[in-house]
């Protein structure tokens, strides 16, 4: 009996997945000057697989671009000769990687126990404040499960506003990647802080009183999740795919707008992979659904990323201007200007495929495309030092230029009703 519980005990420990560990792992940061250099990183790629930070895939590197991507301990050295064979010009962003994700947790909790907006949170503390906070405002915030992910977990939308009345809204997503833990924070905070300073901030308050804010704290949930038990550089899903090794789908390629072209890729391994059809993926159903449902009311969109200081609009999967670029420019300049009055926080503006890089499936195309004309993607906090890893003792700074940003964005929409809307 002894002997069967022994065997039950270590397949119960070889089951489990340990968490994985980035020690001596390295962030590189290369300026490839002409097509030969980006062709030796393309057949670097080739044999080891990168995990690319910016840009997100190799098939979006062109000369000129400044490329960071994360190599292991044993990829380094070949890597750094090949490299300098070729003259390629490089640094090392982060030396240790494990100690970059040890170092993020840089804000002592003075009060366990209490919330902190100056600290990461996990899932399971997310789920816990969505209702508390339903329950400490619920005059001014409602909680609705809009569906369930891949592994059964809820997906929660928080509706921010006055209850009375039909009412025009602004729809918020943040943590489609799940590594991008910044973004998450920023939701959380924009929560709190529209119900803290509701009847006290004046432009808070009209805002409130005349829009709603449907805010999903976070999309990704089921790798969120996992970014914090198992593997913290974790960006899709935990959907199973075509190939076993080779879990998940990139939710911000999954939306059906130009899916299929050239721009994405169907390689379950990628980090980018699309997914086997446009909204293949249970959470983008559910954000689909949650938004043609709401479609009549909604008048812009914001999707919050990290990392990079923007703020994009549409499109991405083209070159090629939207009808209403002009206004989208607008919005964006006035809304960065805002943003770099706090802290004096540079951002860059402009369409999605000419600012960052050419990308298709996004949901901030999609958005476009259905009808919300307002649509905006941002890439919050930093350039690159920390990358993914932004300190906690950044959040509250990053929270507090975004919110006057998003705050700008919802100005203009109240004064300026979309004429699209019905």
């Amino acid at each position: 009996m002894k002997f069967i519980l022994f065997l039950v005990l270590i397949v119960s420990a070889l089951a489990v997945p340990t968490i994985r560990r980035f020690d001596r792992e390295k962030v590189l940061r290369v300026r490839l000057q002409n097509e030969k250099q980006v062709s030796i990183l393309k057949n670097l790629d080739d044999t080891y697989l990168f995990d690319f930070w910016h840009p997100s895939s190799i098939h979006d590197v062109i000369p000129k671009m400044d490329v960071d991507f994360h190599v292991t301990e044993d990829q380094f050295q070949h890597i750094q000769s090949v490299l300098e064979k070729n003259e390629v010009q490089y640094k090392v962003l982060i030396y240790d990687l494990q100690e970059e994700i040890e170092k993020q947790f840089d804000v002592k909790d003075d009060f366990p126990g209490r919330y902190s907006y100056s600290k990461y949170n996990d899932w399971s503390k997310i789920v816990a404040w969505t209702e508390r906070m339903t329950e400490k405002h619920p005059e001014l915030i409602s909680r609705v499960e809009i569906g369930k992910t891949e592994e059964n977990n809820p997906m929660y939308v928080l509706k921010v506003g006055k209850k009375s009345g039909q009412r025009r809204a602004i729809f918020m997503d943040c943590g489609i990647h799940a590594r991008e833990w910044i973004s998450p924070a920023f939701c959380q905070w924009f929560v709190y802080q529209a119900a803290k300073t509701y009847g006290r901030n004046k432009i808070m308050t009209k805002l409130l009183d005349r829009l709603n804010f449907y805010v999903l704290p976070v999309f990704n949930v089921d790798g969120y999740i996992w970014s914090w038990t198992k593997e913290r550089m974790w960006r899709k899903n935990r959907a199973k795919t075509s190939d076993s090794k080779c879990i998940g789908v990139d939710l911000n390629r999954n939306f059906n707008a130009s899916w299929g072209s050239k721009l994405g890729t169907s390689n379950p391994c990628s980090e980018v992979y699309r997914g086997t059809k446009p909204e293949s993926e249970k959470e983008t159903q559910a954000v689909v659904k949650f938004i043609q449902r709401h479609i009549d009311q909604i008048e812009a969109y914001v999707s919050v990323h990290s990392f990079s200081q923007m703020l994009m609009f549409p499109y991405g999967h083209s070159n090629k201007p939207v009808q209403n670029e002009e206004e989208l420019s607008k919005i964006s300049r006035i809304a960065t200007e805002m943003l770099a009055t706090r802290y004096e926080t540079q951002y860059v503006y402009g369409s999605i495929a000419k600012t960052i890089y050419p990308t298709s499936g996004s949901s901030t195309d999609w958005a476009y495309n259905i009808g919300i004309k307002r649509s905006f993607a941002f890439e919050l906090r930093d350039k690159g030092k920390y990358g993914f890893l932004l300190p906690e003792s950044q959040i509250k700074a990053t929270c507090k230029e975004t919110m006057l940003a998003v705050k700008s964005i919802a100005k203009y929409v109240l004064k300026n009703p979309s004429p699209i809307l019905k």
